[in-house]
């Protein structure tokens, strides 16, 4: 694993030594951070299964003004905060222990971009999609990374779904709230 663009640029970062975290393959990091391309700069991110924070690390290179990457395994925290630390990370970024769900009910942070990747066949996404909807502003984007075999609901509270990529076996859903989608340029 590597970060793909921005400040940070080439290096390598520790992965997780365990077969539940399940590291987002480049190749569709890449094409994540293609659909997000305009939208990343001096916004806040939520990373919200960090599993090993590349995803928010590759958010805060890339120009994020805030990344917030949360996990609930104490092994993943522990490479998390080490990615960090290792690459040096500018700006402001925490890692946060804490289950999805209880993160989300608790938390006064809100978001222009979230980024679900919940263990596969988990049962989870659905749950934190409309939990995630009251946390982000009106022209924020959800974003969530699936088997293409997973149903995944057509409307999360104002936020729908709009399009979906597929990458071999992994689809990226892209929620946007329904009042903002048509004030867009």
């Amino acid at each position: 694993m590597r970060v793909i663009s921005g400040y940070a640029r080439g290096l390598k970062l520790d992965s997780v030594e365990s077969d539940k975290v399940r590291p987002t393959t480049d190749r569709v990091k890449e094409a994540l951070f293609s659909i997000l391309q305009f939208e990343i700069q001096g916004k806040s991110f939520l990373d919200l299964f960090g599993g090993t924070g590349q995803i928010g690390i590759e958010a805060i290179s890339r120009g994020a003004k805030e990344v917030v990457i949360v996990d609930d395994s104490i092994e993943s925290l522990k490479t998390i905060k080490s990615n960090i630390s290792k690459l040096k990370i500018k700006g402001n970024i925490k890692c946060i222990k804490s289950d999805a769900l209880k993160f989300l009910d608790d938390t006064s942070y809100m978001f222009d971009i979230a980024f679900l990747d919940p263990p596969y066949k988990s049962e989870v996404l659905n749950k934190d999609l409309l939990k995630i909807s009251s946390k982000m502003n009106s022209s924020g984007i959800i974003i969530t990374e699936t088997p293409i075999e997973d149903a995944v609901l057509e409307k999360a509270n104002e936020f729908i779904l709009c399009k979906r990529y597929k990458y071999g076996k992994i689809m990226l859903n892209i929620y946007k709230n329904e009042n903002y989608i048509g004030g867009e340029s």
